[in-house]
């Protein structure tokens, strides 16, 4: 009789690696979940990745961390664009030298259509994104109290909020990509009143256009070629609450029937004769000005007016720096456990350059940028010099940081000497000996660690490889 160990051996149908640094070195998932490859779209962190995994549920973290073997027979999880997964994973440590450095995840995937309830555990992580309170665990609910904040302004928010959230009516959230908006969302669904046991989530973005109206609504058999009696997401949320995450994505003539649920309850499944009647309490959600949208054909002015009546607007991170401080300070605090790290806080020239920094990506920018630092740092205060280098292009543009731009800069140059001996101008050879001095400082930065060189130079890791190799560096260099 085979253990089950065996049988995941056998029977799995993606694998995973991952190193020390929680960095995914191979993903297989993405060549059919995903749709591209995780370093096309920047997501190297497993927990970028997968934002709902933590240290408490994820099989990974606990291998990292304790070097047992784990069979988890049913996890769940949510990637990036908020699709849910139940898996039978098998996680197995990898040694170097007797230290850990890293894993390898064996997986079955057991995700059904009967799971789409089940994407309520997604909102659950999404507290990671707009404020949080670090210790929580994932399976307690998210309330009001977890939308961490100092300001005034967000903290009236915070209570229309909770008025919305008892009023029947449809309730719109418009902020900037990053503000926290599915956070807000999941407050108000665990402090509505009634019952919660239908949670429907769907983003309108992560769904093709020509499919999204029969997601939504339903089908009949013989509709369309391979039709057949299917209930749409607004039926499934019949009795309960349904959250529209990207209302801006959802195509202009799908909007008109979402507006006739918002004010009717009615709706007709594709090829149906005959209206359904659902009583569903909607929560939207949008990250583009709607007034713009309007303007653009984006957005139905109709369907705005009739959600417009209970609208909440969450302001930038670059209109609360009181804000800014205080959610450094937590995200140091959770990184630090994350990554087994000791940081007590960041340096005073760093703090001034945060305060001032226009952060378009808002708080999901800023919990970024901290893990980053957190995840590389070797010293306990953090330090102007250790900002991910996307940042460094940024400072001509924050009045008063020229000066850290150019020492950025001077550093990143230091030790690149062309030599033009003999006079030899060859343009080819003088590239090469630029880019072999640039890759031989950032290996020597990362101490070999080539996914982390590769981050620096803005190449994939691959592509490093490659390049070491036709310039001659090698591994030990």
């Amino acid at each position: 009789m085979p253990t089950k160990e065996e049988m995941m051996f056998k029977n799995a149908n993606s694998i995973m690696v991952v190193n020390k640094d929680f960095e995914i070195v191979y993903n297989s998932r993405f060549d059919t979940k995903m749709g591209n490859s995780p370093y096309d779209k920047g997501y190297k962190n497993l927990f970028e990745m997968y934002p709902s995994l933590g240290k408490n549920n994820s099989s990974i973290v606990k291998t990292m961390s304790t070097g047992e073997m784990i069979f988890r027979d049913a996890q769940e999880f949510a990637d990036t664009k908020g699709r849910v997964y139940v898996t039978q994973n098998l996680t197995v440590p990898l040694f170097r030298e007797g230290k850990i450095v890293g894993v390898v995840e064996l997986t079955k995937d057991l995700t059904t259509a009967g799971h789409v309830e089940e994407k309520k555990e997604y909102l659950k992580s999404l507290s990671r994104e707009g404020g949080f309170r670090p210790n929580r665990e994932n399976n307690e609910k998210i309330t009001f109290d977890d939308i961490l904040t100092l300001n005034e302004d967000l903290l009236n928010t915070i209570e229309q909020a909770k008025v919305f959230a008892l009023s029947p009516n449809p309730t719109l959230i418009y902020g900037e990509t990053g503000t926290g908006k599915e956070l807000f969302a999941q407050a108000m669904i665990n402090y509505a009143a009634g019952p919660k046991q239908k949670i429907i989530i769907q983003n309108c973005a992560a769904v093709p256009e020509n499919l999204i109206e029969s997601i939504l609504f339903g089908t009949t058999k013989g509709s369309y070629t391979g039709a057949e009696n299917k209930k749409g997401l607004f039926e499934e949320a019949d009795g309960g609450i349904f959250f529209l995450d990207e209302l801006n994505a959802l195509p202009y003539h799908v909007q008109g029937k979402l507006l006739r649920v918002v004010q009717e309850g009615t709706f007709r499944p594709i090829g149906a004769s005959k209206e359904k009647k659902v009583d569903v309490k909607i929560i939207a959600a949008m990250n583009v000005d709607p007034i713009a949208a309007i303007e653009k054909n984006i957005l139905r002015k109709d369907l705005f007016y009739r959600l417009s009546g209970n609208m909440l607007y969450l302001l930038p991170l670059r209109e609360r720096k009181d804000d800014i401080e205080y959610l450094i300070d937590k995200y140091i605090d959770y990184f630090n456990g994350v990554y087994d790290k000791h940081v007590t806080g960041i340096s005073e020239k760093l703090r001034e350059f945060f305060l001032t920094y226009d952060w378009e990506g808002n708080v999901r920018e800023l919990k970024h940028v901290i893990e980053s630092m957190v995840s590389m740092s070797r010293e306990e205060v953090l330090q102007f010099s250790q900002i991910p280098i996307y940042l460094h292009s940024k400072l001509k543009d924050v009045k008063g940081f020229e000066g850290e731009k150019r020492k950025l800069e001077k550093d990143e140059d230091d030790n690149i000497v062309v030599d033009f001996g003999n006079e030899d101008y060859d343009l080819r050879r003088a590239v090469e000996q630029v880019e072999r001095s640039l890759i031989l400082k950032i290996l020597d930065k990362t101490r070999g660690n080539k996914t982390k060189a590769g981050e620096l130079l803005g190449i994939p890791r691959q592509t490093l490889k490659y390049k070491m190799d036709k310039l001659g560096i090698s591994d030990k260099e």
